[in-house]
């Protein structure tokens, strides 16, 4: 949904855009032009008129790494429904330009390598026999919920192609609320399942097509310690463990509903929530008891939610108004005292990912898999802090998240965008170059999957989502895993961020630093021609070659590429950091 899954990572992966952003190869480096300006429509006269045919890409993305989901059952409770996101933008790669208008975009389902396709949900959960009582609407079977348009009711991607909406403030396509679940048609799990996102102009003529993940887990559970009998450390609930055993997952959501009443048994503000949210008394004796009746529980109706657009309630009890805390405050900070069951230790000391991992998605999806998943001392407490700082009651949640200066700034790749991990307080720097859009989506609140970059694309069109950055490690399909950069091979030739500039350039322009990040153009014809252009100083060659020229993390290329220099060729595998001493004796002075 859009304020989504897991707490906003920072993209690490924005340094990666430095590594080999050119033209070397057959492929060259990233985005779109430097200006802002945008082709308005295209035309048949337009194309007509043309004396060569323009061509066009389109880079489509799922906006967060996994969207989750309850599982199969509505109708205990709910916490979150099928809601994916899907978001593309096209450029005419003959002016280097956006394409906004006299086009049209389509989605549809694409079976992955191993055959996997995914064109139903209605047949694998009962979220439409519960959807009205949840969410008070009422879509038709395969077709979601959509927080932003309520008019819009997007469908499972099938074989048949649906229509993307345009988005005049974010300047991209969109299809919001997909409601997919990670079962595909064969019902074997595949978290990654694939669409294809065509382009066409207004005559119908097919202009460019791409494929995407629309990742989606149903792995957060709390079965891990509200489980039936469960000798972890939960205690059960006063009437007792709900036994279930035809469902586990009805079974642990009983229990934690029946958990919830004993807690504020005697609570005048979760007697008067019960009665706001039940006029009509039926909530009187819990929301276990509710449920059992036939009406399921929403946790952002009485706990607010960014993530479901819900403001929670505001009660009034001896003549006070108080507001109920937010559902990711209330839900970190009960926990972060809770022992977990397997290491013995507080999931607020755990100082990896399995203290989040014991209810996020997980040890299967990965939730965290992208290119910093497997940064040595890089776990989930080092962007967002412990569990007690994500849950304090000051914080809002899903929009005051990490930003990717906090570790990339000033030539530096820090493990750690927290100062403080009891705090969650992050790095404050002035350097901009890997810098988040300020003020997106809102004043005061600047997050990665709203910003915008080069050519004003947004940053997860060439970077990948949050959490799932494109990763130039996974070169290789293996798994519905590797499904994530299938999109980049089919691009740009091989695997990681979109860096090579001829995706979206049909003429590689020439520029010293006008290309993402301030670079410059990377290929054999900058390579003819740079020294010219850093015969007379080179100092703002270290920012990313380093300050002793021999290159660094920011200048590694990121797949194999080779150049002809001083009557000599220079191979380079995948990984070399890119200096001076690469292919001269160092710089002169």
């Amino acid at each position: 949904m859009r304020l989504r899954t897991q707490t906003q990572f920072l993209s690490l992966v924005a340094a990666l855009m430095l590594a080999g952003c050119g033209g070397g190869s057959t492929n060259s480096s990233s985005t779109v032009s430097s200006s802002a300006a945008t082709d308005t429509s295209i035309t048949n006269s337009t194309l007509a008129a043309s004396s060569t045919t323009p061509t066009y890409s389109v880079l489509a993305w799922n906006d967060l790494g996994m969207h989750c989901m309850d599982g199969k059952d509505y109708s205990v409770m709910s916490i979150l429904p099928p809601y994916n996101n899907l978001h593309a933008q096209v450029i005419n790669t003959s002016t280097g330009k956006q394409v906004n208008s006299g086009i049209s975009l389509t989605y549809e389902a694409l079976a992955d390598p191993s055959g996997s396709i995914n064109t139903v949900s209605s047949t694998k959960t009962n979220f439409w026999q519960y959807v009205s009582s949840l969410y008070g609407a009422a879509p038709k079977a395969d077709h979601g919920l959509n927080l932003n348009d309520a008019s819009i009711s997007n469908p499972v991607p099938g074989k048949t192609p649906a229509a993307m909406t345009y988005n005049a403030t974010q300047k991209w396509f969109a299809a919001e609320g997909i409601p997919l679940t990670p079962y595909d048609d064969s019902l074997n799990k595949n978290y990654y399942p694939m669409v294809k996102v065509v382009a066409k102009d207004s005559a119908g003529k097919v202009l460019a097509s791409t494929q995407t993940v629309l990742p989606v887990s149903d792995e957060m559970s709390c079965k891990s310690c509200h489980a039936s009998n469960s000798n972890a450390s939960a205690r059960p609930p006063v009437r007792g463990w709900a036994n279930y055993t035809a469902d586990v997952e009805k079974d642990w959501k009983k229990n934690i509903l029946r958990l919830h009443d004993d807690k504020h048994a005697n609570d005048a503000v979760y007697q008067a929530a019960l009665a706001k949210l039940s006029p009509s008394g039926s909530g009187a004796n819990g929301l276990a008891a509710r449920a059992e009746a036939g009406t399921p529980a929403l946790c952002a109706s009485c706990h607010g939610s960014n993530a479901l657009n819900s403001p929670g309630f505001t009660v009034t009890v001896g003549g006070k108004s108080v507001t109920i805390s937010a559902m990711t405050a209330a839900m970190h900070r009960l926990h972060s005292t809770v022992t977990d069951p397997v290491s013995k230790l507080k999931l607020d000391a755990i100082g990896n990912r399995s203290a989040c991992y014991s209810c996020h998605p997980g040890s299967e999806t990965k939730c965290l898999r992208g290119a910093m998943s497997n940064t040595t001392g890089l776990d989930c407490q080092s962007c967002h802090g412990n569990m007690a700082a994500v849950g304090q009651s000051t914080r809002t949640g899903w929009l005051q998240e990490p930003n990717c200066q906090a570790c990339h700034h000033d030539g530096k790749r820090e493990t750690t965008a927290v100062t403080n991990l009891a705090t969650g307080e992050l790095r404050s720097v002035t350097d901009t170059r890997f810098a988040t859009t300020a003020n997106t989506p809102q004043a005061g609140f600047s997050l990665f999957r709203f910003s915008t970059g080069h050519g004003n694309l947004q940053c997860e069109a060439c970077h990948g989502p949050t959490h799932a950055e494109y990763s130039a490690d996974n070169n290789t399909w293996s798994s519905s895993h590797d499904n994530d950069n299938l999109q980049s091979k089919q691009l740009q030739g091989h695997a990681g961020v979109i860096i090579e500039c001829t995706v979206c350039h049909a003429t590689v322009p020439m520029t010293p630093n006008g290309g993402p990040h301030g670079m410059h153009t990377v290929g054999q014809s900058w390579v003819s021609g740079h020294g010219d252009r850093v015969k007379n100083s080179t100092a703002s060659c270290t920012a990313c070659h380093g300050a002793d020229y021999r290159g660094s993390a920011l200048s590694e290329t990121k797949t194999s590429r080779s150049f002809k220099i001083e009557n000599k060729t220079i191979n380079l595998a995948a990984g070399t950091a890119i200096g001076c001493y690469t292919c001269h004796n160092g710089p002169k002075p």
